[in-house]
């Protein structure tokens, strides 16, 4: 059984920096890409960030670009989002997902995601 478990949600000041870490179990981690989404309320689930599985290639919403970054240590099965500058509009639930194809290569739509996590909340104050 797959299985994603999302952790480093918090409350943060605007301009402060959260890391947030997905753990993957049941489903090889080293040949499966990974992806951040995140759903404000009241709005759709959107893209975030994107990395495939050799990590060496990465894709970022434009909202976010050159203010987060997505990392995956493929010996902890771990993908990283490290989210810097944040905005009161970067508040939402974040979720990571990874895709039911092997491809190494970077997925950023919704439905090509399978597999999603519990989500972690992300609250930037102003």
């Amino acid at each position: 059984q797959v299985q994603l478990v999302e952790s480093g949600g918090g409350l943060v000041q605007t301009g402060g920096s959260l890391r947030l870490a997905c753990s993957l179990s049941g489903r090889a981690f080293s040949i499966t890409a990974m992806g951040w989404f995140r759903q404000a309320p009241g709005k759709e689930r959107e893209f975030v960030a994107g990395i495939n599985w050799t990590g060496d290639t990465t894709n970022y919403a434009d909202s976010v670009e050159g203010r987060f970054t997505i990392s995956r240590d493929n010996a902890k099965s771990t993908v990283y989002l490290q989210m810097n500058g944040l905005k009161p509009t970067d508040t939402a639930v974040y979720y990571c997902a990874a895709p039911v194809r092997y491809n190494n290569r970077v997925y950023t739509a919704r439905s090509e995601y399978h597999y999603w996590g519990q989500g972690t909340q992300v609250t930037v104050s102003s």
